[in-house]
């Protein structure tokens, strides 16, 4: 009795054949990846696990920790998180808007919006952020004007972020081909009307990648507020418990491995929108 030609299972081509090998691949190199991200979070445990090793008259005592201390004071310093979250979430707005603007004057044709762009992103470049900082705090109220540490940290952050991220605003505009500029006025629209229809929503998707990587570094660099002293953000909340029970290994520690998580989530969402946005551009 033949079997009837639907049952049988239909060879599968070499094209098919290629792609499970690749499907293959990938997961093996996945898995050799989380075994070895295992392996190195078990030795970095190892190390603070205030374990004493004696081999052969060599005695070996790895770092010990309190955890009593951690354990009482990480509520304290955890809830720095949001207001590090908070600083960073608003000198990135500000830095996207200063970074637009900056982009479109290095584009522009107009002299005096171009020297003024180039001037403040070479002036904001060639001075350190911490240096901003403290002239928005410190400096300023010489001639009458008196920021709170946080909006002097926000303002800094933003001024600084916006200056480096104006290249990749500039990036992005001059991404936009020529054709469809011309297409745009061919069809009636205006100079404006084409920067705000057809150049900018362009250029924008291809910046929001790259400024979420500027968030991600931005959440640390928050960190440098917390030396105005009067911003309880997640740095300074760790060096004050730290300095105050003279624990500021433990303080420390416990800060870092926030900065660490919150890096991390924030990588994971951010590799998800890059992904969502590479797909829409097949």
């Amino acid at each position: 009795m033949s079997v009837p030609s639907s049952t049988m299972a239909a060879p599968k081509s070499q094209a098919d054949l290629i792609y499970e090998l690749q499907v293959r691949a990938k997961r093996r190199f996945t898995l050799g990846v989380v075994i070895s991200w295992i392996v190195m979070l078990a030795i970095l445990a190892f190390l603070f696990s205030s374990v004493k090793i004696s081999v052969g008259g060599f005695n070996f005592k790895t770092i010990h920790l309190d955890k009593a201390f951690i354990q009482e004071n990480i509520p304290f310093i955890a809830s720095g998180v949001w207001i590090t979250i908070g600083i960073s979430a608003l000198s990135i707005l500000l830095a996207t808007i200063l970074a637009l603007l900056a982009a479109l004057g290095r584009l522009s044709k107009f002299p005096p919006f171009y020297a003024l762009c180039t001037f403040y992103v070479s002036l904001i470049r060639g001075t350190p952020l911490y240096l901003q900082i403290f002239f928005f705090f410190l400096a300023l109220p010489q001639v009458g004007i008196i920021l709170p540490g946080l909006w002097a940290g926000v303002l800094a952050l933003g001024l600084n972020y916006g200056a480096y991220m104006s290249e990749i605003f500039r990036a992005g505009l001059s991404s936009v081909g020529k054709g469809q500029r011309e297409a745009a006025l061919a069809i009636g629209m205006t100079t404006g009307q084409t920067m705000r229809r057809i150049v900018i929503p362009q250029a924008l998707r291809f910046a929001i990648p790259p400024t979420g990587n500027e968030f991600i570094a931005m959440l640390k660099d928050s960190a440098l507020v917390s030396a105005t002293g009067f911003v309880h953000e997640l740095m300074w909340r760790a060096t004050k418990v730290g300095r105050a029970q003279f624990h500021n290994l433990e303080a420390l520690i416990t800060a870092a491995v926030f900065y660490w998580v919150m890096t991390l989530v924030f990588s994971y969402f951010q590799n998800r929108l890059e992904g969502r946005l590479s797909r829409g551009e097949r």
